[in-house]
């Protein structure tokens, strides 16, 4: 689990105060960190464009290229000029080792954008947007210094924004790089270090992201047990039953030790699953929303208010007018996709905003959410799925294409009340079933158009 800041002036700050490391050191380890990466991955003398910017990020270009230069064939291009101390000062240096400022011709190798860095806050102009044209047109390989140029600190970015390769970020990793919209134009991510270990430069964070080796599996180390050891959840179905079985069949892929589809018609079940007309007295959680529809009685579903079992809330419930009184409950986990995220925040009156702008403001309205209802776990799914409760808020960042599927979000659902059938604490259960989800989607990254939910459930057990 790594830190994410939404800003690093701060850091920098604290950097300078408590390390006694000067700005100017932080920039050449900056740059030492990129000239490393340019060194282990081309060839002496490849062509290596570095655009700057006129404040420090444009520094940090201009110390790279001053590194590069004599190895490597160095075209500098500042469009801006430089205008903050420590620019000019490595403007002046670069220009010692026989560096001069050129436009873009031609092809390069690598192209280094060093334009703007992250606290972006205002529209890029006709200058920015030709000269990041210009590099995007190249057929090099791609490198953003910090940030790519035109990503702004809310994760949205300008239509003519820089489009890496690999973005090597500068002293801690940036909240913005991990938007649903900065996905697609952030590459490889790598952090350098700015003269101190990150572990000493970075402080506690509200928002982290999450990792492969966060992943725990709820493996069964007790030998003396019975499937009543490992919990038992009833997913109660409605109109379609299909995403009803999806769930069910997940939730017995990660460990529970019984499941129990919960409707009030007969029904033909995978015979590993079973079917009750009410909550079982032995269930240990609930799943409520898959395929619920609209025709499911409203007394069965006033009858949970009463009932103190772990809860994971999705798609139908989302719209009954029983939810908001679900919502005051405690231990519950809520998985919508975005636009069933905007009707939660309609009814709830927190914000009454179409898909493109929640898109836009994701970080903003979990933590509004959360705010307003601490007791809940939200997990907004998206490209990036976050994950939030309370003041805690979490980025997981390993989610494919491949997961573009009807019933992949019965398929988590499935998971997280597995383990909230199993004794899970509602976050935990969250953190670990999101990350589960995507990893095990990951191993259809050669045929990812071709995943089903249950090829996704079969997954699981190779994690």
């Amino acid at each position: 689990m790594q830190n994410l800041y939404t800003e690093v002036t701060s850091l920098d700050q604290r950097c300078v105060s408590k390390f006694y490391l000067s700005e100017e050191v932080m920039m050449e380890h900056a740059a030492l960190s990129m000239a490393d990466f340019i060194q282990k991955r081309f060839n002496p003398h490849s062509s290596v464009l570095i655009v700057c910017g006129s404040g420090n990020n444009g520094a940090d270009g201009l110390a790279l290229a001053r590194l590069l230069e004599g190895k490597y064939r160095v075209s500098l291009h500042l469009p801006f000029g430089a205008s903050s101390e420590l620019a000019q000062l490595q403007r002046e240096r670069a220009e010692s080792v026989g560096l001069k400022s050129t436009s873009i011709t031609g092809e390069y190798d690598v192209i280094v954008d060093a334009l703007f860095g992250s606290g972006l806050n205002r529209v890029l102009g006709p200058t920015a947007i030709e000269t990041l044209n210009a590099m995007n047109a190249s057929g090099g390989y791609k490198i953003a210094c910090d940030v790519p140029s035109g990503l702004y600190t809310d994760g949205t970015f300008d239509p003519h924004r820089f489009k890496a390769d690999t973005t090597i970020t500068m002293g801690s990793l940036k909240r913005a790089l991990y938007s649903d919209a900065a996905k697609e134009i952030v590459g490889e991510i790598l952090i350098a270090d700015l003269g101190v270990h990150r572990n000493r430069y970075e402080i506690p964070s509200s928002w982290k992201l999450l990792e492969r080796n966060d992943l725990i599996l709820p493996h069964r180390i007790h030998t003396s047990t019975n499937k009543g050891s490992y919990g038992h959840l009833a997913v109660v179905c409605g109109e379609k039953i299909g995403a009803a079985v999806i769930a069910g069949a997940a939730a017995l892929r990660f460990g529970t030790g019984l499941v129990s589809l919960i409707s009030n018609e007969n029904v033909t079940l995978p015979y590993e699953l079973m079917q009750n007309h009410s909550i079982p007295s032995s269930a240990t959680a609930i799943a409520l929303g898959m395929g619920l529809g609209v025709e499911f009685c409203d007394d069965e579903l006033t009858a949970l208010l009463d009932n103190a079992l772990p809860l994971i809330l999705d798609a139908d419930i989302f719209a009954h007018p029983l939810f908001l009184k679900l919502l005051k409950r405690d231990r519950i986990v809520l998985t919508p996709h975005p636009k069933e995220f905007t009707q939660i925040l309609r009814i709830t009156g927190i914000a009454d905003v179409d898909v493109a702008t929640l898109q836009n403001n994701r970080f903003s309205y979990v933590e509004q959410f959360c705010t307003a209802y601490p007791n809940a776990v939200l997990v907004l799914k998206g490209a990036n799925v976050i994950i939030g409760a309370g003041k805690e808020f979490y980025i997981n960042p390993h989610g494919t294409v491949a997961l573009a599927k009807g019933g992949s979000g019965d398929v988590l659902g499935g998971l997280i009340g597995a383990l909230l059938a199993q004794g899970y604490a509602p976050l935990n259960a969250a953190l670990q079933a999101s990350l589960a989800h995507t990893l095990a989607a990951q191993k259809f990254d050669k045929n990812n158009y071709a995943l089903t939910p249950f090829d996704l459930i079969e997954r699981i057990c190779t994690l």
